[in-house]
This record gives C-alpha cells, structure tokens and sequence, in this order.
C-alpha cells in the first residue's frame, strides 16, 4: 500500500514543515541514440549485481570519459568528444580495457605519476590496469604484487594511509558463485590490499564478511583517519549486518561496535553515497536497499571538541528522502535500488539524490516497473521527488550510474547502467539554473589527486563540504573535478582541508568557471 501523505506530512520536522521554495525542477534530454552509448551489462546469475559506470580524464583534455562494465559482454572505455555546451558524443577505442566478466571500475592512480590507473572488479580475478596515457592500460596485477583472487566482487574502495606511498584497496566480495542452489550463507572474505613500498602486500581478510555490495573509505568524525563502511547484502548472509572498521595506520582493522556507538543494522545494503546535508561540518549518508533505504545523520553533533560517537538516526522519512516504491505507474511493490549519488542538478545550493532501480531479476515480491529516482533538495533541508518531471524516470532495469558534466557546461549530465538493456546517458538541459563552480584538485605524489580532502564552498554564512573519495555507489565512481551549485551568487570562496590535515587559505573565486587547486597556491582559472 502507498504510505499517505498526511502521514509523511507528520513525520516531518517543524523545519522541513515549513512552505520552504519549490526547487527549480531541471530537464534532461536523453542522448542515447545520438552519443555513441552502445554498452549492455549482459549476464545471468554471476551479474545479478554490478553494472558499475566510472569517469576518468584518460587523455588530460578535461572532459570525462567513460568506463562502463559488461558483465558477460566486454567492458568498454568511451571517450569523450563533447563540445562545450553541446550535445553530448563519445567513441569507444581499444584501450586494454576490453575485458569479460566485469562487474565495475574504480579510477585510481595508484603509482602517483599523474595518469589514472583502474581496478576492475570481475566475477574472477580482479586486475589493476595501469594508464599508459592516451586511453591505453596494461595490466599490472604482477608488477604491483596485486592479488586478484577468484571470488564475486562487486565493491571497492581506496585510501592513503599515513606515511604510505601506495593506496590501500578495499574489495568488496559477494557470495560463493558456485553455490548457484542455495547461496544463503555462502558470504565470501572482503580483502584489504595494504600498501608495501611501491606495491600491495598480500591481501588480508576482513573477518566477518557479509555479501558486501558497495564500500566506502569515509572521515565521518572528521578525525583525519578514514574508516571503512560497507553496505552488506542480508539476503544471503547469516547474522551479519552492515558494518564500519577502523582502519588506523599500522594497526590490524577492527569492527566499530556497540560500545563505540555503532548500532546492529541489517539491510539489503547496495550502494552508499555521502554528503554534508545540513552544513554542520559531518557528512551524511544514504545507504540503498531493497525498499528499505536509509538517510543516516549523526545521532548527536560533538561540541566542544569532544569525540563523536558512532551512532546514526535515519532520516530518510522525517526529509522526504522516500524512494521505497515506484513513484509512477501501478506497479505497487517494493523498490530495489542500487547506484546512488549526491549531485546538486540545478545548481541552486542545495544538493540532490539519484538512485538507480531495478529489479534483481524477475523477483515477485518487488517492482519490476521501478523508475530511476531524482529526489530534489529543498532550501528546508527536505526532498521532493522530481524524476518524472525531469525526464529520468526510465524504467529499464538499473544497476549503476554516474553524475558527471560530461560537456562542460556547468549542468551535471547522467549515465546510467541498464541489466540486459543498453545502457542511457542524459544530457542536463536545464534553463534558469544556477551558478556553479567546478574544482579540480592537484597535489604533488603520492595521491596526486588528493584523495581524503575535503572541499568546503562558502557563500555567504553558508559552507559547502564534499570529502573527496574513491569508492560507495554501487561498482563504480567518479574521478576527477568536483561540482558545486552556488545558486544565484556570482562569486564564492572556496578553501580545501588537504589529506595531511592542512587546511588552505580561503580564497574568493568567480562563478560559472573551472578552478585547479593546489596545496599553497592561489586557485587557477582554466578552460576546458
């Protein structure tokens, strides 16, 4: 049964209550046919989940290209020719990429030498890709001391420990794929791939593992060390939950507990996105599910320099940020979602929410007509469902997907990953939006693009934050320059919290422009 507004109306705080202005809806025109999008993530049992859509720069013209897993087709890179402000074009090359079995990618640069690598997460053994630049990539599993295992991986993170000049890669795994018959119980080890020198140590195992279907390496108590959350899969694990771990530099990783805040949660965990919701300095998180989808704010804000504690409320209900069933048609059942992301799509300020659905296959009990959502922040921190209006609302079977400004005109565009299906991409035609401001950040190796910082936009009182990150969504995410709406101010100050902990100097740049921000040096005005 659908929930009645009243009831929603209720469950509202005073704040989001309160006749706060309607967010400009934005319009996106799909370019499918015309962009040169021909993917389909293809596959029976072993590609239930994946589907993952990563953006990288592999050539250094600034515009993003595209990675886009197969499943039992061939992944492909697509790279970019759209021109600034016009319609949205790509072409897919021979760039080494071209692999089966590949459930997502992560763009990394894992040797610091200023060209993207990729982990590609496979039904099999995963495979770090070294860039060679040009688009091209070589496997490099052997001369890094990666291990790729033989597992279902469908999750992946990345971080710079302390001290490190190698990453640490967290992989998440699925179940035992030979358990076709009866899977449930049949969770497989997540791995951590710590740094050595100038390659990865064996990988360690995260005891226990639950079906981990999206990671990510996150500062949430803004301590200058990342932990690691996962979403987990309770379909098929045996008293598991979802999970966050301490991963300290030098230290065996150890699970959060009950002690230390961390509340037993058990969801259909599928893919995690962050964001600093309400400007209190902590990032929020929505953690997709089947019907069940969480928006976790910190229970109690710390004062006074006191230690947060790790203890969430969900917010999903009281701020609107509803996505438990189909939005449009008949079909009545639970949603499944999976690829979830917050962008601000309208450049008003105040940043929004896609999620990916799709049924896992042609399970009963859930939709199987399940629209894409675009939820719409409200100035009154509430959210607004808006995907039919804006023109997203397809209702193929979604996996993943990526938010990214694919033709430099400062409106976020949108790709997204199809089960069996061609994948779509979306071209941001809004009128009437606002200001914008697009960040690249730079600094020298190792983690040449400045992994673990945050980004802090200040208009006004009013402060931005984005942590910048590798990993969450669902298999698969964005590298490279970070967006900011600023609505109808025409200037901003931007300052950036490097992964050292320094913070830069606040300093006051121009709307609508592309900005690169180095560690002691004065933002740089580029053209794309």
């Amino acid at each position: 049964m659908r929930i009645p507004a009243l009831m929603l109306l209720a469950a509202l705080p005073a704040t989001a209550r309160a006749d706060a202005p309607a967010p400009l809806v934005p319009s996106f025109a799909e370019e499918t046919a015309t962009a040169g999008i021909t993917s389909v993530y293809g596959g029976d049992w072993e590609y239930m989940v994946g589907g993952g859509a990563a953006t990288l720069d592999c050539n250094a013209d600034r515009r993003p290209d595209l990675i886009l897993a197969g499943g039992s087709n061939p992944a492909a890179l697509y790279v970019n020719d759209s021109t600034r402000g016009g319609a949205l074009a790509f072409h897919a090359v021979q760039s080494g990429l071209e692999q089966t079995a590949v459930l997502g990618a992560y763009a990394i640069d894992v040797d610091s030498d200023g060209i993207s690598d990729v982990v590609l997460l496979r039904s099999g053994e995963n495979v770090v890709m070294r860039g060679l630049g040009d688009c091209k990539f070589e496997r490099a599993n052997e001369a890094w001391g990666f291990d790729g295992g033989d597992a279902w991986s469908a999750a992946a993170a990345a971080t710079w420990e302390k001290g490190q000049s190698w990453p640490t890669i967290a992989i998440g795994n699925y179940i035992d794929r030979t358990q076709d018959m009866f899977p449930w119980g049949s969770c497989t080890d997540n791995w951590l791939h710590r740094s050595d020198g100038q390659k990865f140590a064996p990988p360690l195992a995260l005891k226990p593992s639950y079906c981990a279907l999206s990671m990510l390496f996150t500062d949430w108590n803004r301590s200058g060390t990342p932990s690691l959350r996962i979403a987990n899969d309770r379909e098929y694990y045996k008293g598991g939950t979802e999970q966050m771990w301490h991963v300290d530099p030098g230290q065996p990783p150890a699970l959060y507990t009950e002690k230390e805040g961390w509340k037993r949660l058990r969801i259909w965990g599928m893919g995690i996105a962050s964001y600093d919701l309400n400007f209190d300095g902590y990032p929020e998180y929505f953690i997709t599910s089947m019907a069940d989808n969480k928006l976790q704010s910190l229970a109690e804000v710390p004062k006074d320099g006191a230690a947060a504690k790790a203890s969430y409320a969900d917010q999903a209900f009281a701020r609107h940020a509803i996505a438990q069933r189909p939005y449009t048609g008949d079909d009545l059942r639970p949603s499944t979602a999976w690829h979830t992301q917050f962008e601000d799509v309208n450049n008003d300020g105040f940043t929004d929410l896609f999620i990916a659905k799709g049924n896992v296959d042609v399970m009963p009990d859930f939709a199987a007509h399940d629209p894409n959502n675009l939820l719409l922040q409200r100035a009154d921190g509430s959210f607004e469902e808006a995907g039919d209006r804006a023109g997203v609302a397809s209702g193929k079977t979604a996996r993943g997907a990526a938010l990214a400004d694919f033709n430099g005109d400062g409106l976020v565009d949108l790709v997204v990953v199809n089960r069996r299906e061609t994948a779509q991409i979306w071209r941001n035609t809004t009128t009437g939006s606002g200001n914008w401001l697009t960040l690249q950040l730079h600094q020298p190796a190792p983690n040449t693009d400045a992994i673990g910082s945050w980004i802090e936009v200040k208009v006004g009182d009013q402060v931005q934050r984005q942590e910048v990150t590798i990993g969450g969504g669902h298999a698969g995410g964005i590298l490279g320059p970070r967006h900011f709406g600023i609505g109808p101010a025409t200037k901003a100050e931007v300052r950036v919290i490097w992964p050292d902990g320094t913070a830069g100097d606040w300093a006051e740049v121009a709307a609508n422009g592309f900005f690169d921000l180095s560690p002691g040096q004065a933002p740089a005005a580029v053209t794309p």
